[in-house]
């Protein structure tokens, strides 16, 4: 079975730094394009970044480049997104999720088939 765990959320003031974890059991992680997503307060599911099987090519929102990066462990089976000089409207519910039919670029949540159960981020200002 399938399992997505993130970690690493909580509290932090505007320009700081998180760090979050996305673990993945049961699956062979390196046949999954792997993506990022936020959900915030009223909001909709928006997507933050992804990252082809291999790591090799990235693609982020243009509301996070610059300041956000993702990254890839295969051997340890994790993601690793970066946040870096957060903003009070990065407050969100933070996803990782992943897909396993193509290795492409994948922006839209519907092409991705299993979810994480999220990890809160609040960023004071």
């Amino acid at each position: 079975q399938v399992q997505l765990v993130e970690s690493g959320g909580g509290l932090v003031q505007a320009g700081g730094s998180l760090r979050l974890y996305c673990a993945a059991s049961g699956v062979t992680f390196s046949n999954f394009v792997m993506g990022w997503f936020r959900t915030a307060p009223g909001e909709e599911r928006d997507f933050v970044a992804t990252i082809k099987r291999s790591g090799e090519a990235t693609y982020y929102a243009s509301s996070v480049k610059g300041r956000f990066t993702i990254s890839r462990d295969n051997a340890k089976n994790t993601l690793y997104p970066q946040m870096n000089s957060l903003k009070p409207e990065d407050t969100a519910v933070y996803y990782c999720a992943a897909e396993a039919n193509q290795d492409v670029i994948a922006v839209g949540a519907s092409r991705y088939d299993y979810w994480g159960q999220g990890t809160q981020v609040t960023v004071s200002s």
